[in-house]
Protein backbone atom coordinates (compact mmCIF):
# COMPACT_ATOMS: atom_id res chain seq x y z
CA UNK A 1 0.00 0.00 0.00
CA UNK A 2 0.98 3.61 -0.96
CA UNK A 3 1.50 6.10 1.43
CA UNK A 4 0.21 9.15 0.15
CA UNK A 5 1.64 12.56 1.41
CA UNK A 6 -0.53 15.62 1.07
CA UNK A 7 1.01 18.31 -1.18
CA UNK A 8 1.96 21.40 0.75
CA UNK A 9 2.50 24.84 -1.10
CA UNK A 10 4.59 27.38 0.36
CA UNK A 11 1.09 30.31 0.55
CA UNK A 12 -0.11 27.37 2.96
CA UNK A 13 2.51 28.23 6.02
CA UNK A 14 0.71 31.82 8.18
CA UNK A 15 1.21 32.70 11.50
CA UNK A 16 -1.40 33.64 13.47
CA UNK A 17 -0.99 36.26 16.14
CA UNK A 18 -2.92 35.17 19.83
CA UNK A 19 -4.01 37.69 21.73
CA UNK A 20 -4.02 36.79 25.56
CA UNK A 21 -7.59 36.72 27.52
CA UNK A 22 -6.89 39.60 29.42
CA UNK A 23 -6.81 42.15 26.87
CA UNK A 24 -9.35 45.10 26.88
CA UNK A 25 -11.29 44.17 23.87
CA UNK A 26 -12.42 40.70 22.86
CA UNK A 27 -11.23 39.51 19.52
CA UNK A 28 -15.23 40.20 18.20
CA UNK A 29 -14.88 43.71 18.95
CA UNK A 30 -12.32 44.56 16.26
CA UNK A 31 -14.32 47.53 14.70
CA UNK A 32 -14.24 49.84 17.96
CA UNK A 33 -11.64 52.36 18.42
CA UNK A 34 -9.26 51.55 20.83
CA UNK A 35 -9.59 54.12 23.48
CA UNK A 36 -13.29 53.06 23.70
CA UNK A 37 -13.85 50.92 26.98
CA UNK A 38 -17.01 48.61 27.22
CA UNK A 39 -18.98 50.08 30.10
CA UNK A 40 -22.21 47.86 29.85
CA UNK A 41 -25.00 48.70 32.61
CA UNK A 42 -23.40 45.68 34.73
CA UNK A 43 -20.03 45.66 34.00
CA UNK A 44 -17.71 46.76 36.47
CA UNK A 45 -20.03 48.80 38.63
CA UNK A 46 -20.05 47.81 42.04
CA UNK A 47 -22.11 50.55 43.14
CA UNK A 48 -24.90 47.89 43.75
CA UNK A 49 -23.28 46.36 46.42
CA UNK A 50 -22.15 49.63 48.35
CA UNK A 51 -23.87 50.37 51.90
CA UNK A 52 -24.71 53.58 52.66
CA UNK A 53 -22.81 55.29 55.18
CA UNK A 54 -26.55 55.34 57.39
CA UNK A 55 -26.72 52.14 57.82
CA UNK A 56 -25.35 50.70 60.90
CA UNK A 57 -22.43 48.19 61.06
CA UNK A 58 -23.21 45.06 62.27
CA UNK A 59 -20.44 44.01 64.24
CA UNK A 60 -21.00 40.98 66.16
CA UNK A 61 -22.01 38.70 62.74
CA UNK A 62 -18.75 39.92 61.44
CA UNK A 63 -17.20 38.63 63.76
CA UNK A 64 -18.65 35.56 64.38
CA UNK A 65 -17.93 35.04 60.54
CA UNK A 66 -14.58 35.67 61.33
CA UNK A 67 -14.95 33.01 63.97
CA UNK A 68 -16.33 30.53 62.30
CA UNK A 69 -13.67 31.31 59.27
CA UNK A 70 -11.20 31.00 61.80
CA UNK A 71 -12.02 27.69 63.08
CA UNK A 72 -12.89 25.85 59.83
CA UNK A 73 -9.09 26.99 58.68
CA UNK A 74 -7.43 25.34 62.12
CA UNK A 75 -9.68 22.14 61.85
CA UNK A 76 -8.36 22.00 58.10
CA UNK A 77 -5.10 22.38 59.16
CA UNK A 78 -5.17 20.02 62.08
CA UNK A 79 -7.11 17.21 59.83
CA UNK A 80 -4.01 17.91 57.32
CA UNK A 81 -1.20 17.60 59.64
CA UNK A 82 -2.75 14.51 61.09
CA UNK A 83 -3.39 12.67 57.48
CA UNK A 84 0.23 13.75 57.13
CA UNK A 85 1.31 12.18 60.14
CA UNK A 86 -0.88 8.70 59.26
CA UNK A 87 0.63 8.47 56.08
CA UNK A 88 4.62 8.93 57.16
CA UNK A 89 3.54 5.86 59.72
CA UNK A 90 2.34 4.32 57.19
CA UNK A 91 5.02 4.81 54.86
CA UNK A 92 7.55 3.77 57.55
CA UNK A 93 5.85 0.20 58.12
CA UNK A 94 5.51 0.06 54.68
CA UNK A 95 9.40 -0.18 54.65
CA UNK A 96 9.74 -1.85 57.51
CA UNK A 97 7.79 -5.40 55.93
CA UNK A 98 9.26 -5.04 52.51
CA UNK A 99 12.59 -5.12 53.47
CA UNK A 100 11.84 -8.36 55.27
CA UNK A 101 11.98 -7.63 58.92
CA UNK A 102 9.32 -9.30 60.85
CA UNK A 103 8.85 -6.91 64.13
CA UNK A 104 7.19 -3.97 62.57
CA UNK A 105 3.92 -4.04 63.95
CA UNK A 106 3.06 -1.57 66.51
CA UNK A 107 1.61 -2.88 69.56
CA UNK A 108 -0.07 -1.29 71.74
CA UNK A 109 -0.51 -1.76 75.58
CA UNK A 110 -3.13 -0.26 77.90
CA UNK A 111 -1.78 0.86 81.29
CA UNK A 112 -3.21 -1.57 83.73
CA UNK A 113 -5.06 0.73 86.40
Amino acid sequence: MKTQLPIQADDEHVVVKFRPRTSAHPPGHRDQPADHVDSGPAAKDLSHYERSRDEPDDFRHRMLANVAALSFTVALTAIGIWLAMSIADLRKTQDCVLMGRRDCARISTMPHG
